[in-house]
């Protein structure tokens, strides 16, 4: 079984990747959330609750909501 390494221990650039994935992942959460809490019920296919839950699953929680989540107005 391996050893876990240090963030000491890790090079810069797989430092970097990992801040600029986290940094991503808490801006599409945010995104995620602040439309969920502004959209209206009726315009959300399922329970907002429920895709409150979701968002908080690696990119895949809101990058779902983003896509699947929101009925589109027709405008």
């Amino acid at each position: 079984m391996a050893q876990k390494k240090r963030w000491n221990e890790i090079s810069v650039v797989s430092r970097w990747r990992i801040v600029v994935l986290g940094i991503v992942q808490l801006a599409l959460q945010f995104v995620a959330l602040r439309d969920l809490v502004k959209r209206p019920a009726k315009d959300v296919r399922g329970s907002k609750v429920g895709w409150a839950a979701a968002s908080f699953i690696n990119f895949l929680g809101p990058a779902a909501y983003l896509t699947c989540g929101r009925i589109r107005s027709k405008k």
